[in-house]
């Protein structure tokens, strides 16, 4: 732990303060403070010009927020970094994205949806981070109308696609929807139309799933597809705006997108939760395994 004393070694030197951790106090490098938090569930932290902020955070004050606690906390969202999680000072993340290839990160009002963002895009080591925290979702308006029932939690539907001889001449693909053992909305069936790739049966997958179920019906979808669920929760708003154009060429699988955002919309306006997971495929998770041999199934039918 730093002492209030320590001699600065630049004019950029911190103090990192650790009020929710393993031992709680203020740190005088990243790597001690990274040290009290890592694995910690709901863990507090934040960096500091200053030795004497960082200790009034420690003790439960926020240096530098209004007396009236107008100034909202922060929450940035690492899903894909050197070192994934949730933090609430930007100097922080971004010692966690520095330098990383092809990091993904976003800031948001809640933990919740940071938590929710991750768990949608991050990686395993993302996804390790997560494991401990609650799988609801994070509060969303509810836009039903009076008198409507609640619902008891999301849905866990499986979704995979499979492509025997992907990419290549005589490819077919199936498509697999698990919703649990002999439930009758399970779906085993070949892929309609061409061409018959892997990230088509994939999104089939997803819309699939979701024409099985009411439109007021709370979901989380599991998938191994980034590219699937990149697709329909963020790529598409920029493909929108562009014309559907990327890199000045056609957006493919438009169709399939544009179907899975239709779905999603209708479910939206009614205050419907549509939730998706990354899940590493043939990992041993019974929910995918499930889902890949009935797309192996469907594709060989």
């Amino acid at each position: 732990m730093v002492s209030k004393k320590r001699k600065a070694d630049g004019p950029a030197e911190k103090f990192y303060a650790v009020r929710c951790g393993k031992s709680p106090g203020v740190y005088g490098t990243w790597a001690e403070c990274q040290a009290q938090t890592a694995g910690f569930s709901g863990a507090k932290y934040k960096s500091f010009l200053n030795f004497e902020d960082a200790e009034a955070f420690v003790a439960g004050e926020n240096p530098g927020t209004a007396t009236d606690g107008t100034k909202q906390e922060k929450f940035y969202a690492v899903a894909i970094g050197r070192d994934p999680g949730i933090y609430t000072d930007w100097d922080i993340a971004a010692e966690a994205i520095k330098g990383w290839k092809g990091p993904k990160y976003k800031k948001f009002d809640t933990r919740a949806e940071a938590v929710e963002y991750i768990r949608t895009h991050g990686n395993e080591a993302g996804q390790s981070f997560i494991k401990d925290e609650a799988i609801e979702p994070p509060a969303k308006k509810s836009k039903r109308s009076a008198g409507s029932s609640s619902k008891a939690g999301a849905l866990h539907i499986y979704t995979d696609g499979s492509s025997l001889s992907n990419g290549r001449a005589g490819a077919v693909a199936g498509v697999g929807v698990f919703f649990g053992a002999g439930d009758s909305r399970n779906i085993s069936e070949r892929l309609e139309g061409e061409p018959q790739t892997n990230q088509r049966a994939e999104l089939t997958a997803v819309l699939r799933a979701l024409e099985q179920v009411s439109d007021d019906q709370d979901v989380r979808i599991f998938s191994d597809s980034k590219y699937a669920i990149s697709c329909v929760t963020e790529w598409y708003i920029n493909w929108e705006k562009n014309g559907w154009k990327t890199q000045g060429k056609d957006v493919k699988n438009r169709d399939l997108v544009e179907l899975v955002r239709e779905k999603i919309d209708d479910r939206d306006a009614l205050g419907t939760n549509t939730l998706f997971q990354w899940i590493k495929g043939h990992a041993n998770d019974a929910g995918n395994v499930a889902a890949d041999q009935l797309a192996v199934l469907g594709a060989r039918s």
